[in-house]
This record gives C-alpha cells, structure tokens and sequence, in this order.
C-alpha cells in the first residue's frame, strides 16, 4: 500500500486544545490538505515534491529538506497546493529559525549572472579585431616602410611585385584561424534533440528532470561546482529547488531569466528553444 494512498479522511488529526489557536507549520498544511480533500500522493504529484519531504514537514521535522532555502520554498509551494497563504507560514518558520536568511549573496551573484555572458561574447569580437588590426598594420607597414622598394623604384618594377607578394598569405591566415573557436567553443548540440545542462554556480539545489515520456532522467541534490545533462527527442521537463542557484544551457545557449534565490521553478524546454520562448 502506498504511503500517501490514504484517503483525507483517515488522517484527520486529533483534536488539541493547545494547537487549536496557534497549529505548527506541518499541522496548519496537513489540515489544509485534508480541508481540501487532496491525499499526500495528491500534493506529491502535483508539486513534484517527494512524498517523504511532504510527511516530514507535516511532521515538523524539516531534516530531509537540505537546508533553510530548501525547507522554506517546499513549504511555500505545499501552502500553494493546498489553498493556504504561505506568509505567515514563512514568518512563522523565520522566527522558529533564526530569521529569513540573508539576501545579501543576491546582489554578487545577479552581478556576475550579468557580467559572465557578457564577457564570454565580446572577448573573441575583441580578439578577431584586433588580429585583423595587427595583420593590416603589418601589411600597411611592410610596404610603405621596406627599404628595398624605396631603393629600387628608379630602377624598375621588379620589387613593387615582390614586395607585396611576401605579406598576402599572412593576411589569409589569421582570417582562416580565427572563427575556429569563436561560435563552436560552446558545446554544439544536436538539433533533432533538445539538450538542457544544469549547473549549481552558486550553491547547491534540489534538481528533479523527465522526459517526454514522463521517464525520471535524475533526481538528486545538485552540490556547488557540479553539472547534469539531460537530453531527449521532444522536451525535457525540469523542477529546480531553488532556481537561484542554477545556470542553464539549453540546446547549447546560456538562459538569462532572473531566478530568485530560494525559489522553485518548474520549467518545459524543446527542441526550438530559446529562440521560440
């Protein structure tokens, strides 16, 4: 039998005086569930959240979450699931909890989401500007300044063809070398395919992936520094624990939506994104 195949009706609480007033978090969403109607499969399979966390949190045991960010965006979404406002359940833990953490990390890393595709992109532009620069120049300085063509004008036109000859195959070079690396470094993914990388840049996050299918392709904590890619014919649906964390790739380029720290995203990709939104 299934542990959250109970109907709402077999888990009606007992009723007690001292709770009635003030219920702790898991009593106030485990009431609001069974007010609702919903079993805990049902808040499961909606949320995506795991069927242990929803009974450990409406047992006030907020162990198995991973930590505060994680404790407070599971119990904002169950609130959601289960009609119930999350404020004052989100104040109540803060103050359980030593206060709502400190949004102070928000700033460097929104900064550096910034700074980071701004100075992949222009550094090779920079770079092939400046090659071209450097081999015009030398080419400018080569015939005009050569010694030999200003020695040897009067005599014929013998070194007007020489000189120039020398530097021509220097200007296809760089010109052949320098795409190579430009639009290929990032990883090119198979367009009949739709390719989703997630990695924890700051911090660490819940992260659950499936496919089309509805096939589970990971689910697991996703420590700082470390990377998972999910690739699937169609689409592949994701739930990050906290969003905020995670930087994206999707078919081979960088997603700049501004997640919020703590919060829990569930998002759809396929083989036309990003460019289809």
């Amino acid at each position: 039998m299934s542990i959250g195949s109970n109907s709402p009706e077999d888990e009606r609480p007992f009723e007690d005086v001292s709770e009635a007033a003030h219920p702790s978090i898991g009593r106030a969403l485990q009431q609001a569930r069974i007010a609702a109607g919903l079993t805990v499969d049902d808040v499961s399979t909606a949320t995506r959240v795991r069927i242990a966390i929803v009974h450990s949190i409406e047992a006030d045991d907020f162990a198995p979450c991973g930590g505060d960010v994680y404790a407070r965006g599971h119990i904002r979404t169950l609130a959601r699931a289960v009609h119930l406002d999350p404020a004052p359940l989100m104040e109540q833990y803060d103050a359980a909890h030593g206060g709502r953490p400190a949004p102070t990390p928000a700033a460097p890393m929104f900064e550096a989401e910034r700074i980071r595709p701004e100075r992949r992109g222009p550094n090779w532009t920079a770079a092939m500007v400046a090659a071209i620069v450097a081999v015009v120049g030398f080419v400018g300085f080569t015939a005009f300044k050569g010694d030999d063509g200003t020695t040897d004008v009067a005599d014929g036109t013998t070194p007007s063809s020489s000189a120039p000859a020398t530097p021509t195959p220097k200007t296809e070079k760089p010109v052949d070398e320098q795409p190579e690396p430009s639009d290929s470094a990032i990883a090119a993914a198979p367009q009949d395919k739709v390719t989703v990388q997630v990695t924890a840049t700051d911090g660490k996050s819940w992260i659950f992936a499936k496919d089309h299918n509805g096939r589970m392709l990971f689910d697991g904590l996703l420590k700082q520094g470390e990377s998972q890619t999910f690739q699937d014919s169609e689409r592949v649906n994701l739930v990050l624990g906290d969003a905020g964390a995670v930087e994206l790739h999707v078919n081979g380029k960088k997603i700049d939506d501004d997640f919020q720290p703590g919060a829990v995203e569930r998002l759809t990709y396929t083989k036309g994104d990003p460019q289809a939104g």
